[in-house]
């Protein structure tokens, strides 16, 4: 693939931070945003409200127009994990045959319960799918501080170029043929740390936190298996790295959707925590392959309402005792 040009489709604090690096590693850049209006501000003030002090890189171009969007070299989906399937129909008769798109949302949609490449493959089925997660937040990529994440496609080649075209200082990306590994690594922690946001809210301590990373990472790795994930992709950066960091962060939005819930109280308007719609559709599919998440399963509980906070405790203390694994 020759690059040189790359779009980011969705201009919220992640899509801002990857169109930044995207500059970075020598792409002239568009960010695209359906809001006309928050576009022409952005292209004026050079600074995204989701992300205050950090200024868009020179290269980078705010734009409304999705056609024009859709004609870059390379794609960059960032829009919400449940707006995916909206923004993929939307570009139907927009982008080229072949031409691939990187899916960047970490999540499972509900209703369907199909993964960001599985829905790409509906929509856009001309369209190769990527997959791009790991531990990132967007505050700390958008200013170049040390950051290194997945990149995987089931075509290792193209896993390759599209993971070196987007390689800049301080953002290492590495490449996998495991898609379905990756999407299960960001969808699950998710959820996940939600379940840690509450215990800390709850003010159950460190060590119970401790406990939810490790029991929730054999919950994920369960899952994964049952799609035949490899292990050391949920051992990786996109796996136990992104469950480290958005477990025990308040930068996270799902760590801090679960502690608001946890001390009783409102996550708040606009507070968009994708392991809130993630929750039932994972429960739900591990139940449907036989998969034990009793995490996941009090998580889903919980944000639906099913359930208190501390009887979902209760409830999980009070499971039989049985050998770790």
């Amino acid at each position: 693939m020759h690059i040189r040009t790359v779009s980011v489709l969705g201009a919220g604090a992640w899509g801002t931070a990857l169109a930044n690096v995207a500059a970075r590693a020598g792409h002239q850049v568009h960010l695209w945003g359906r809001d006309a209006p928050a576009i022409a501000t952005l292209a004026r003030t050079r600074e995204n409200p989701h992300l205050p002090g950090v200024a868009l890189d020179e290269r980078v171009t705010p734009l409304a127009d999705l056609a024009q969007a859709a004609s870059a070299d390379l794609l960059l989906a960032v829009a919400p994990a449940q707006a995916t399937r909206d923004l993929a129909t939307r570009l139907r008769g927009l982008v080229a045959p072949g031409k691939p798109i990187v899916l960047c949302s970490k999540g499972i949609e509900r209703g369907t319960g199909l993964f960001m490449s599985e829905i790409l493959a509906q929509t856009l089925p001309d369209n190769p799918a990527a997959v791009l997660s790991g531990p990132s937040f967007a505050a700390d990529v958008s200013r170049g501080l040390p950051t290194a994440v997945t990149l995987a496609a089931q075509d290792k080649a193209l896993a390759k170029a599209i993971a070196a075209a987007l390689s800049a200082p301080a953002f290492r990306l590495y490449h996998s043929e495991d898609v379905i590994g990756v999407e299960i690594g960001g969808a699950a922690k998710n959820v996940l740390a939600i379940a840690c946001g509450i215990a800390a809210g709850r003010g159950l301590g460190a060590s119970a936190v401790a406990a939810l990373v490790a029991r929730g990472f054999a919950e994920l790795s369960r899952f994964g298996q049952s799609y035949g994930a490899r292990p050391d992709t949920l051992m990786g950066l996109s796996g136990l790295g992104d469950l480290v960091l958005t477990c025990g962060s308040t930068q996270s939005r799902n760590y801090s959707f679960g502690f608001a819930i946890g001390r009783g109280e409102s996550p708040g308007p606009g507070k968009l925590a994708e392991g809130a719609f993630t929750a039932g559709a994972l429960a739900a599919l591990a139940l449907a392959r036989g998969v034990d998440m009793p995490i996941a399963q009090s998580v889903d509980a919980i944000v639906a309402g099913r359930i208190s906070v501390d009887a979902a405790v209760e409830a999980l203390l009070a499971r039989p005792s049985k050998a770790e694994g």
